[in-house]
């Protein structure tokens, strides 16, 4: 059965070994590759799952796809632990060493301009819910009047519309106050489009979507000041993950 080689990312030359027991997609193990000063991470995976026409139906598997994800980010976490390492695409696959060597070749530059710019930083991710839920348990608490005409029914119904408007307002207002702040004290910042709640799996409708670029030796003030932010609105919920590699801010062009 023919190996073919499944690229996670690229760094410079790591300090000390991969774990030993550091494995990615396919259960297989991570190795380095060293090329012109830089190194691939990769693992050998099978033809017959990676080749061009059975990676393109596996990315249509959901389940496929949830499980290599997950396997492909436990190589980058690892990574981004101990360097500073580019993220390739997810399924990135070539036949052998050498077309590993080949495309380190062709994008030397442009990796080294990204290394150089993003040494010593780490992404974090910040994304603002609106949990209408919540908005909604707010509001019935009220005492309401009992609709006694269609106009009544009109006007309670035209009045809870104007309440949920109200809410989602003072969230984008607050994100907006809050993207600034971060904003302020990150080195770079990239507004993502709003996640889709059926696809993330969250709760809650995603006013903020963003991503900072923060160097590690600031990361800590950075969290506490994530940490620091109230809100007196109800429903409204703030939400941190990372450090990871710098994905947002890689610039790298897609292959």
């Amino acid at each position: 059965m023919t190996a073919l080689r499944y690229v996670y990312a690229v760094c410079r030359p790591l300090r000390a070994p991969l774990q030993a027991e550091l494995t990615g997609v396919a259960g297989a193990p991570a190795r380095q590759l060293e090329h012109h000063g830089l190194i691939a991470v990769l693992s050998q995976v099978p033809e017959e799952d990676f080749a061009e026409e059975p990676l393109k139906a596996h990315l249509e598997d959901l389940d496929w796809l949830t499980v290599t994800a997950r396997a492909h980010q436990n190589v980058i976490d690892a990574l981004t632990g101990v360097t500073t390492a580019l993220p390739l695409r997810l399924g990135t696959v070539f036949r052998d060493d050498s077309g590993v060597r080949v495309m380190i070749e062709e994008r030397e530059e442009e990796f080294r301009r990204a290394l150089d710019r993003l040494d010593g930083r780490v992404e974090w991710g910040v994304k603002v819910y609106l949990d209408e839920s919540e908005t909604v348990a707010a509001e019935s608490d009220r005492p309401a009047a009992k609709a006694t005409s269609g106009r009544d029914y009109l006007r309670q119904r035209r009045t809870r519309t104007m309440a949920h408007e109200e809410m989602w307002q003072k969230a984008e207002e607050f994100a907006r106050r809050l993207h600034g702040t971060l904003s302020a004290n990150a080195e770079d910042s990239r507004l993502h489009a709003p996640q889709n709640a059926a696809l993330s799996g969250s709760s809650g409708r995603n006013v903020l979507n963003a991503a900072y670029l923060v160097t590690r030796e600031h990361s800590e003030e950075f969290v506490e000041l994530v940490g620091r932010t109230e809100n007196d609105t109800p429903g409204i919920r703030v939400e941190l993950t990372g450090p990871w590699a710098a994905y947002s801010f890689t610039g790298l062009m897609p292959q």
